[in-house]
C-alpha cells in the first residue's frame, strides 16, 4: 500500500486515482429521511443523533457558502486543492431526481470538486434516481453510502433500521448494474451482538464485493435515542482492547482490492456519553495497527476462508 499500512486505505485510493492528497468535505443538502419523517418510522435508527450522523457538515443549507467554508477549513488542515463533496447527513437520495439534481450539480461542475459521495438508505431509490446516477457516474467520481450496520435481522429490528437484508442486496445489485461503486457501513458493539456476529457481517459484506466499506464503533451521544435505551438496558460495551481485535481480524477477512473509508467512530466529543475511549481516534487507529502486525494480519489473509 502506497501509506505503509496493512489495509487499502481511501487516502491511498484517491492518491492513484488523481495524482495528489484529495479531501472529504461534508454537505448537509438539508434532506430528511423516511425513518424519521413517519414513512417508515417516526423515531429514526436507535443510534442516530439528532444531526442525522451528519456532525461535521454546517447545516446552513446554502451549499455554495457551506462548500466555500469546508474547502478553506480542508486547505488549511490538509493543503490540498482536490476535495470530493460527501453528502452526510441523512437520507441523501430521499427526494425527486429534479432537487437531487440542484443539489448534486452544484458540486459536481466545481473546478476543484473531483467526485461526488452520497450517504443514503437502499431503500430509497427510484429508477429515476438509479438512471440518474448511472449518468452522473460519467461525469464525475461517484461513488453511494449505505448504512447496513449488521446482517442480524434481529438487530436490525432493535436498532429500527426499517428495512430487511434483501432491500440491501437488491440495492447493490441495482447500482453495481450500472457499475456504481458502493460504500457499506458496519457497526461493531451494537446491543447484544458477539464478536460472531460482527465477523458474520464483515463477510458478508465481503462476498458482495462492494467497492469500500467504513466500520464504525459503537457510541453513545447524549442526543440520540441509544442514551436513552441504554440507562434503562446497560448492555454491554465494547472495550477498546476487544473493538480493536474485532477490526483487525475484520480486516484480514476483507478481499485486497476493497477500499477502507474508515476504521472507527467519530463522535462529538461534546455530546459523548459512552465509551470514553472512542473520543480518541487516532489512538484507536494506531492500536488497530499496531494489533495488525502483532498479528501479522492483513487485508486479504483471509479472505478465501471468509465462510467458514
Amino acid at each position: 500500500m502506497l501509506s505503509g499500512k496493512r489495509y487499502n486505505t481511501l487516502n491511498d485510493e484517491l492518491f492513484r486515482k488523481f495524482g495528489e492528497k484529495v479531501s472529504k468535505i461534508a454537505i448537509d443538502g438539508g434532506f430528511t429521511c423516511p425513518n424519521r419523517d413517519g414513512t417508515i418510522s417516526s423515531y429514526g435508527c436507535l443510534f442516530c443523533n439528532e444531526k442525522g450522523s451528519g456532525d461535521f457538515s454546517s447545516a446552513l443549507y446554502d451549499i455554495d457558502k457551506e462548500i466555500n467554508n469546508q474547502i478553506k477549513i480542508n486547505q488549511r488542515k490538509w493543503n490540498t486543492n482536490k476535495f470530493i463533496a460527501y453528502f452526510q447527513a441523512f437520507t441523501n437520495t430521499y427526494a425527486d431526481v429534479e432537487t437531487l439534481k440542484k443539489k448534486y450539480e452544484i458540486c459536481i461542475t466545481r473546478e476543484n470538486v473531483v467526485g461526488l459521495a452520497v450517504a443514503t438508505r437502499p431503500d430509497s431509490f427510484t429508477e429515476e434516481i438509479y438512471d440518474y446516477l448511472e449518468e452522473l457516474n460519467d461525469r464525475t467520481f461517484l461513488w453511494v453510502e449505505l448504512g447496513l450496520q449488521t446482517v442480524n435481522e434481529d438487530t436490525s429490528k432493535l436498532i429500527n433500521r426499517g428495512y430487511n437484508l434483501d432491500v440491501y442486496e437488491e440495492c447493490i445489485s441495482e447500482l453495481k448494474k450500472r457499475n456504481i461503486k458502493v460504500v457499506t457501513h458496519l457497526i461493531f458493539g451494537l446491543p447484544y451482538e458477539d464478536k460472531t456476529d460482527m465477523l458474520n457481517s464483515v463477510k458478508f459484506v465481503a462476498n458482495t464485493n462492494t467497492w469500500g466499506i467504513k466500520f464504525h464503533s459503537l457510541y453513545i451521544q447524549t442526543d440520540s435515542r441509544l442514551y436513552d435505551y441504554y440507562i434503562a438496558n446497560q448492555f454491554k460495551l465494547l472495550t477498546k482492547e476487544e473493538y480493536v481485535d474485532i477490526v483487525a481480524l475484520a480486516i484480514s477477512y476483507l478481499p485486497k482490492e476493497m477500499v477502507i473509508h474508515r476504521l472507527t467512530g467519530d463522535a462529538n466529543k461534546k455530546l459523548l456519553f459512552k465509551p470514553e475511549w472512542c473520543s480518541d481516534k487516532l489512538s484507536v487507529i494506531s492500536s488497530i495497527d499496531k494489533r495488525l502486525k502483532e498479528l501479522d494480519l492483513y487485508q486479504g489473509f483471509n479472505y478465501n476462508n471468509n465462510m467458514e
